[in-house]
């Protein structure tokens, strides 16, 4: 399992570690939070729940029962159907793995198909230190883990401050940084726990807005609708992921990402990863409005369109 807060980098993880062969045999379950599922997307693309990636894995996203997921490819497998030999699990997150470990421990169903492997927890070396102290489920999920992998180090050195927090939290896993392959993610766990404590779920307070568009995206809109979030909504933006069909470069959509106040550049993909061709950003934050954002980006656009025509005059 591979857990880790809000954009600390998991998803970017497993799509460069897929193409060992040592995860030829592994199905990838892409757990999502929010309407619009985005993650499944960027490690590979197809209109089925269940794909085959060239790889050889198997994926498929969920964003609700996750035992369920389990119990469908476990009699898949049993059927013929599908092959594989391991599962590995992206969480959401704002996942909480202990129910998840939890239910593969005492499910007497999936207890017969699935063993534990290992709970890796990834921690962004960069804003770390912040969302440890603001956020339960991130605490939870370094405490959870086997092993723990620090990311984002080319952009912020691990804190003293931050390293003793995971130390406190986690004794039993030594944080580590650097390039990881396959044989770290596939190593066995060295403990396992025994008992669980109660579940903590996300706080309703936190929301996942989305803005969807059919028609391009000025490239200029979209800098000012990332300074306009970032300067507005700081903090309170827990995680920002999108597709975005910009006017000037058809057929190649600009992959965005962002952390509280903290973007990176727009990254132009060669092809849309599925046939959706339409401008897909999720929000995920603490009370953020609805609609705000998505009208926020309409009155940007207009703007700007409406700067381009006296331009032109």
């Amino acid at each position: 399992m591979v857990t880790g807060f809000l954009g600390c980098g998991k998803t970017t993880l497993i799509g460069r570690l897929l193409p060992d062969p040592r995860l030829a045999d592994t199905a990838v379950i892409v757990n999502e939070f929010g309407e619009v599922a985005l993650d499944h997307e960027l490690i590979a693309s197809s209109s089925e729940s269940l794909l085959q990636l060239t790889t050889g894995c198997l994926c498929c996203a969920v964003r609700t029962d996750l035992v369920r997921t389990l119990l469908e490819l476990a009699a898949r497998r049993e059927a013929g159907e599908i092959a594989f030999a391991r599962v590995l699990i992206e969480t959401s997150g704002l996942a909480d793995p202990a129910p998840i470990l939890a239910a593969i421990m005492s499910d007497s169903a999936l207890a017969g198909s699935f063993t534990i492997g290992a709970v890796a927890t990834l921690v962004d070396a960069e804003l770390g230190e912040a969302t440890l102290e603001r956020h339960p489920e991130a605490r939870r999920q370094v405490a959870m883990a086997d092993r723990i992998l620090l990311t984002k180090t080319d952009r912020a050195t691990p804190s003293a401050a931050l390293r003793a927090r995971l130390a406190a939290l986690n004794p039993a896993a030594q944080p580590i940084q650097g390039p990881v392959d396959a044989a770290w993610l596939l190593a066995p766990a060295a403990r396992l726990p025994q008992e669980f404590p109660p579940v903590a779920l996300h706080t309703a307070a936190i929301t996942a807005p989305t803005i969807r568009r059919t028609e391009p995206v000025p490239a200029l809109a979209l800098t000012l609708l990332i300074q306009a979030l970032a300067e507005h909504c700081g903090p309170r933006l827990l995680r920002l992921k999108g597709l975005v069909d910009l006017a000037e470069s058809p057929g190649r959509p600009a992959l965005i990402h962002g952390v509280q106040h903290v973007f990176a550049a727009p990254e132009l993909l060669p092809a849309w990863p599925s046939e959706d061709r339409t401008t897909r950003i999720v929000l995920i934050g603490e009370a953020l409005p609805p609609h705000s954002a998505a009208r926020l980006l309409d009155a940007i656009i207009a703007e700007v369109n409406d700067e381009t025509a006296r331009q032109e005059r």
